[in-house]
């Protein structure tokens, strides 16, 4: 087998990639993210997996309060060397923020969703948990797919140490309080 030549958007820069640089990179596949100033490119995800994505965006939007919208698989510029791209996100309105953009500023980020996945596991359990609590990102869900059911683990970030707390773990349903009052069946997650 002859070797591949290799695109000359994935040899980085000395510096590293920018947020952004994943504007303007000919070919870059969807869903690549910018961790620590290096592409992460997404494997492909599974049916439950973007099931439980529906079911969440679903209820999150069912709940969502006035000024707020749930958006699905889009980044975050969280500063020039970090643009995750969560499963969900729930954004407050921020005037000057065009639907033709591809990212969202951090600031305007009220909730990170990210559903663990195998190839994605220790970047959406460990650093990207990390790195939205150092954004200042309110609240985040970490999200098991655990015998083909979700669990919902839920953190709010305590500003005093910028790291999360876990509040909750939910299995069967998701009810809480904040960012706005939301009510999940997850068992729904089997019907779909």
């Amino acid at each position: 087998m002859r070797a591949q030549p290799v695109p000359d958007w994935l040899l980085p820069p000395p510096q590293g990639f920018r947020a952004d640089d994943l504007d303007g990179l000919p070919g870059l596949p969807p869903h690549t993210e910018l961790i620590d100033g290096s592409l992460i490119l997404a494997a492909p995800q599974s049916i439950l997996h973007s099931l439980v994505i529906d079911l969440l965006v679903s209820g999150l939007r069912a709940g969502a309060a006035e000024g707020h919208r749930v958006r699905r698989e889009i980044s975050v510029v969280l500063d020039e060397r970090q643009r995750p791209e969560p499963d969900a996100i729930v954004v407050r309105d921020v005037p000057g923020v065009e639907a033709s953009r591809t990212a969202y500023p951090a600031e305007a980020v009220v909730l990170a969703v990210e559903v663990v996945s195998p190839e994605s596991e220790r970047r959406d359990r460990e650093r990207k948990p990390q790195l939205y609590a150092k954004a200042r990102i309110e609240h985040f869900w970490r999200v098991e797919l655990k015998e083909g059911k979700p669990v919902v683990y839920v953190y709010e970030l305590d500003e005093a140490t910028e790291a999360y707390g876990l509040t909750g773990i939910h299995h069967d349903r998701l009810k809480v309080g904040v960012p706005f009052p939301i009510d999940i069946d997850l068992t729904a997650a089997d019907d779909m």
